[in-house]
This record gives structure tokens, sequence and C-alpha cells, in this order.
């Protein structure tokens, strides 16, 4: 489906864009996820063996290149998923299962009737051009597909710009946690679960 004359909307992540869908997300988390996948090669290299194309919707240049993303999550599984077994394979026992231990604190279930959306990465040079606006579209399309009547999501308080596009495009934020002593992990205070009924 094309939008505007800058790039369009795919279903799924292309085979060659999967290095570039890794950067992006990367990227977009490295701040919150740094500390605890760290160092970048390592998590980069974890990365590649844990995202899911099929839990994906690319934007793409017109030009070919992936210019922005959106993860979503359904009890089939979620964009970045992969369970201890890739956690072992890149840190190691004890770093794989520490590690898991601390993700866990981050999973969220997927609930009856709502599509999970798992994180929207833009790149830097796309920004402003209305790709984030486009994907958040074409996941609530992808909720309807599924059935599902909402779609939900969780915006972390250092992450303002997020948070304000999510309230443009109709999403009503509803509970705030706390992340207590894991803040000092995770590099955010709170988080704020967001809903868009469809």
């Amino acid at each position: 489906m094309a939008l505007g004359s800058a790039f369009s909307i795919e279903q799924g992540l292309r085979p060659d864009h999967c290095d570039d869908a890794v950067n992006l997300f990367w990227d977009a988390f490295k701040g919150k996820l740094g500390p605890l996948l760290g160092p970048e090669a390592r998590a980069v290299a974890f990365l590649r063996t844990a995202i899911d194309p099929s839990h994906a919707i690319s934007a793409v240049s017109h030009e070919g290149d992936l210019v922005g993303l959106a993860g979503f999550k359904t009890a089939q599984g979620g964009f970045v998923g992969g369970g201890i077994g890739p956690l072992r394979q890149a840190y190691g026992l004890s770093g794989g299962i520490w590690r898991g231990a601390l993700l866990s604190v981050l999973d969220r279930p997927v609930e009856p009737a709502s599509l999970l959306l798992d994180g929207i990465f833009v790149a830097a040079a796309a920004r402003g051009r209305g790709v984030g606006t486009a994907l958040i579209g074409s996941v609530r399309q992808k909720a309807r597909e599924f059935g599902c009547t909402s779609v939900r999501l969780d915006v972390v308080d250092s992450n303002p710009r997020a948070r304000a596009l999510y309230l443009r495009q109709g999403f009503v934020a509803e509970e705030t946690s706390q992340t207590g002593l894991f803040r000092h992990v995770f590099g955010f205070r709170s988080s704020t679960r967001m809903i868009c009924m469809l």
C-alpha cells in the first residue's frame, strides 16, 4: 500500500532488511536495554537470532531502504522473542539465565481481543515524514484482521516524543507503573499503559 511519495508499508520484513531492523531496534531501545544486553556487538548478535519477521510491519522507501518498523505481539509470539535458548547462545549459561530473568520483568502478556504493539522504530533521516503515523495505522488494520477490538502498548517516561505521537493517534493513557529499583537497570522510572479502541 503506497503512502505519499516517499515510502510504502509492507507486511512482514524483507530478508535483506533484517540487519537494518536489528539496528533500528537497538538504536531505539539501547538506552533501556543497553545495561542488560550490552555490549552492543553481543546485543546485536543476539537480536539477529531473536527477531521474528512475521510479527513486523515495515516502512520501505521507494529506493528500497527500510525506514521504519512496527513490531507487535500475539499469542503466537512477538517481534523480539526467542526465549532462553538464544540468550544462552549469545551470553553463555549464567549470562543467559540472569538476563532472561530480568527481561521477564519487561514482558507484557497478550490480552484477549487486544493487539500488543511492541514498539515503533523510525530511522533518524525519516523522522517527521509521517512514517510513525502510517505504521500505527497499519497496526490498527492488522489488529482488525486478527479480530481485535483495541491496540495496547506501554510507553516509558523517558520517551515523551513517543507518548505525544500515541496521544495524537487516539491512544488513551490508562495506568502508570513504577519500576522501583529496576530503574537502575532499565534507565526509566515508570511506564504508562495506553490503549486505542478500534
